[in-house]
């Protein structure tokens, strides 16, 4: 009797265990989702960009094979240029990370640049209407594959949080 005893406890806390946690999950599946750890907002649905949605001033460049933090505005002023700042900043605290990254400065219109130390593309009418859903100052990361993935506000960017995203990543990701 003693032996039944103990084979039903010992059953009981492999088997208890699982059963709550699969009925939590199932019955409250909102806690799961509501919550990441990413500090970005995720572009939802993706936005997929192709060689033609971006023209690049100097056409060698493409953003294939590498992460880009992209700023896009119509026209660059102060809140520009301290975005570029910003993201300058945050490729060189990325350390041995920095050649997985590069910085884009994209123009949703036809207007002249001053130097800067980003790469300059213009956007494709199509591209513009896919970003004219966020706001104007927004910061994005788009993958190695072309795919617009996180929003940032550049107004009160955090570049620690930024980084920490980046890092994040870097770890998991085998493309970049």
């Amino acid at each position: 009797m003693n032996s039944k005893k103990e084979l039903w406890i010992l059953l009981a806390s492999f088997v208890l265990p699982i059963a709550f946690g699969a009925a939590f999950f199932y019955l409250n599946p909102a806690s799961f989702t509501q919550h990441t750890v990413n500090y970005g907002e995720f572009v939802n649905p993706i936005i997929t960009t192709t060689k033609q949605d971006i023209t690049f001033i100097d056409t060698q460049n493409s953003l294939q094979g590498l992460w880009t933090l992209t700023y896009a505005t119509k026209r660059c002023d102060h809140v520009c240029i301290k975005a570029l700042q910003d993201m300058k900043t945050i490729r060189i605290l990325m350390n041995e990370d920095m050649r997985r990254i590069q910085n884009l400065l994209l123009m949703t219109n036809k207007t002249k640049v001053q130097q800067t130390n980003a790469l300059v593309g213009y956007s494709s009418k199509v591209l513009n209407q896919q970003l004219n859903q966020f706001s104007e100052n927004s910061l994005f990361l788009i993958d190695p594959l072309g795919n617009v993935m996180l929003r940032y506000n550049s107004k009160n960017l955090e570049i620690k949080r930024v980084i920490k995203d980046l890092k994040r990543l870097f770890k998991y990701s085998r493309i970049g």
